[in-house]
Formats: structure tokens, C-alpha cells, sequence
């Protein structure tokens, strides 16, 4: 079962040790599907709109005391893009200045292969998610942070494809 309220308030949010607030973000993600019903190669992210306008970027959101990153990874793509995957090792950490607060922040990302797209989910009333191709998204993505996470997430795929295609080469 899943919650379909957001956390709110920040009385949980975590901070460094300069006082900057903590975030984790994930990026999800799945494979196209040919016609026949196998999955292809083809690469696709989810990217959702920001709630205040319709710039586009990953789910993320704060880190909480009572949760590890990967819980909050999980949480805020139930919470703003709907869906519930396995997330996967992280893709980094990023120091960035929010435009909007002018403040520091301290940002961790990480993979989320989707196993399930919700159709109720917390914040569907306020945001709009789609499907895109990883140039799609790069393209539309705000955030320079999430651009480069998105990055080494396609380098991380492609090496790990590369890897599977010589296994199977070595054994015919």
C-alpha cells in the first residue's frame, strides 16, 4: 500500500555541517518495449514538472532524519512522479544554489529502475509527468546537477550493457 499524502514541514530535514539542507533526487527510469512485448535498448526517464511552474526536472526533495537516502530517494518518486521502482547505487553528490532561495544546498542522486507507474499518487494535482528520451530530457531537465547525474546514469547503463553483450560474445 502506499501513502497518498506528502510529507510536509521541515522539523525532520536534515543538514551538513555548513548548514546547508540536504536533498535526494532520483531519476527514473525503464526500457522501451518492442512490439512483440521484449524490452529493447531504448532508454527512458521520467521528468516532472516543478510544482510552482512547468520547468521541468527529476523528483527530489528533502532528506529526512527518520529515513536513509535511498527511503527518501523512494518517497519523493512515489510523491511527485508517481511511480515505485528498486533504486539503484547512487549517482553522486552535487553542492548547488537554489535560484529561487539564493541558499546552498547539498544534493545526492540516484537511479530508479520503475516497476510500477501509480495512478493516484500525492502531488499528481500540481505536477504533470512524462516519459521522454534521455536527449529529450537533458534538453528540458532546469537543473545542471541532475543534467550531469543524468549523464553519468547513461554512462553507467551503456558500460553496464557493453559488459553483458562481451559476456554473452565470450560464451558462444
Amino acid at each position: 500500500m502506499v501513502c497518498l499524502v506528502s510529507r510536509t514541514g521541515r522539523h525532520l530535514q536534515r543538514y551538513d555541517d555548513l548548514g546547508r539542507r540536504q536533498v535526494v533526487g532520483c531519476i527514473p527510469y525503464r526500457y522501451k518495449r518492442n512490439s512483440d512485448g521484449t524490452p529493447s535498448t531504448d532508454l527512458e526517464v521520467l521528468v516532472i514538472s516543478s510544482q510552482k511552474c512547468q520547468k521541468m526536472m527529476f523528483p527530489k526533495g528533502g532528506w529526512e532524519l527518520d529515513e536513509s537516502k535511498e527511503q527518501a530517494a523512494l518517497r519523493e518518486s512515489i510523491e511527485e512522479a508517481g511511480v515505485i521502482g528498486k533504486v539503484e547505487c547512487e549517482l553522486g553528490k552535487w553542492d548547488f544554489m537554489s535560484k529561487r532561495y539564493g541558499t546552498f544546498y547539498e544534493g545526492y542522486m540516484f537511479p530508479l529502475l520503475v516497476k510500477e507507474e501509480l495512478a493516484l499518487w500525492p502531488e499528481q494535482n500540481v505536477r504533470q509527468r512524462t516519459w521522454m528520451s534521455v536527449k529529450e530530457a537533458r534538453d528540458v531537465c532546469q537543473h545542471w546537477w541532475m543534467k550531469e547525474a543524468l549523464d553519468i546514469l547513461v554512462e553507467r547503463l551503456t558500460s553496464l550493457q557493453q559488459h553483458k553483450e562481451q559476456n554473452i560474445s565470450s560464451c558462444l
